[in-house]
């Protein structure tokens, strides 16, 4: 019976799984259908037009959601003309002009994504173009069209900040898949300006480190709790804060002390910083017996915005387990890259905690703890400083 069931059952299901797919396949090309009949609507629409009024030679065309905004300067209609179809098919706005000229005075009005600019222009040269256009708006990139006799120029061109060029002749498609890479591009050096940069100091007590970069210095540990340790020829152990949980914390009223005298073991409480009302636990990096405390941090912890190593540690341990412990700390590369994954895995979490309330690069990290509610803090607490 249930061979029969098989028989019948299972063919039914493959059907249906196939038929899924070819209507899923009919419906995205309908769609795209649809998609390049007002690509084709605007193209038309937008010889009617006139936008005379913003630059002599300008021809726009709008689409709807465009995958980017992209300005052409070539002194050769029939290249703007060919630029311009094939980027609006493919789904781009595009603005095209005649000179470099009338290309800077429309990047200080409007927001482009990439100029591509001829390279050899008889009143500015596409040099001359790149250059303007990455003083004025750095954050635009530029790109070169150039014959095949000028690579060397284009090349050169790469000095002054363009992304890339391209060589003319080209097809539609080499266009369309030049500029997918160029995309893919932006987005990767838009990726890496975003996401905050960890470095490696020199010798610990005379680099304060970069306004707003996250630091370690050489030769320091660093733990899952984000406190850091230095080790003394003795064996002793200076613990300070790490500038991971110093700088996302941001003020800081006081600091509570371990006792001298006192033992403690790993992974157990070592300190708290105040904030408010608020404390913010740290755990032991390493075991062993309390040797001193820094009082200058405990009378003046904004002593600790300049810089949270060096001689502002929190205090002494006179290690007991050094051989055990020491290998389950991060020190050099490993430490950068533990810096950076609990930076990814703290921007996730403030996304989703704040929503649109943190927008740029400095809100996001420095002092955003101060903004969680109590859960949010909370929560922060046990997920990167409570390890």
């Amino acid at each position: 019976m249930k061979i029969i069931l098989l028989t019948i059952v299972l063919p039914t299901l493959i059907m249906f799984f196939f038929l899924n797919l070819a209507a899923r396949e009919w419906f995205l090309r309908i769609q795209e259908k649809r998609k390049r009949a007002r690509r084709e609507d605007a193209l038309a629409e937008s010889l009617r037009l006139d936008f005379t009024r913003e630059s002599k030679t300008l021809k726009r065309v709008e689409v709807e959601n465009p995958e980017a905004r992209i300005l052409c300067v070539d002194d050769e209609e029939v290249i703007l003309n060919s630029l311009r179809k094939i980027l609006v098919l493919d789904g781009y706005s595009v603005d095209t002009v005649e000179t470099g000229q009338e290309a800077l005075g429309l990047i200080r009005m409007h927001d482009y994504d990439i100029v591509f600019t001829d390279l050899k222009m008889p009143a500015m040269s596409g040099t001359d173009v790149t250059k303007s256009v990455k003083h004025l708006r750095p954050d635009i990139d530029v790109v070169i069209i150039t014959g095949f006799a000028s690579v060397e120029s284009a090349v050169e061109c790469m000095k002054h900040g363009t992304l890339d060029y391209i060589e003319k002749p080209f097809t539609e498609d080499e266009l369309r898949l030049f500029v997918k890479r160029a995309l893919i591009k932006r987005r990767d050096r838009i990726e890496k300006q975003l996401k905050p940069r960890v470095h490696v100091l020199g010798p610990e007590d005379s680099d304060p480190g970069i306004k707003g970069e996250f630091s370690i210095p050489g030769g320091v540990h660093v733990s899952a709790g984000h406190c850091w340790v230095s080790l003394a020829e003795d064996g002793s152990a200076r613990v300070g804060l790490d500038d991971f949980a110093r700088k996302l914390l941001g003020s800081m009223d006081s600091i509570s002390f371990p006792s001298i005298g006192t033992s403690v073991k790993a992974g157990n409480p070592l300190f708290r910083v105040t904030q408010g009302s608020r404390r913010a636990p740290f755990n032991a990096p390493l075991s062993g017996k309390i040797l001193m405390i820094n009082e200058a941090i405990g009378q003046n912890c904004s002593i600790l915005e300049e810089t949270p190593y060096g001689n502002n540690w929190i205090c002494v341990i006179e290690g007991d387990n050094l051989d055990a412990e020491l290998p389950q700390l991060k020190i050099g590369k490993s430490a950068v890259t533990f810096f950076q994954e609990d930076l990814d895995r703290f921007k996730a979490f403030v996304q989703k905690t704040l929503g649109n309330e943190v927008s740029d690069h400095e809100s996001l990290f420095i002092g955003v703890i101060e903004k969680l509610d109590d859960a949010g803090w909370e929560t922060a607490m046990k997920e990167f400083f409570g390890r």
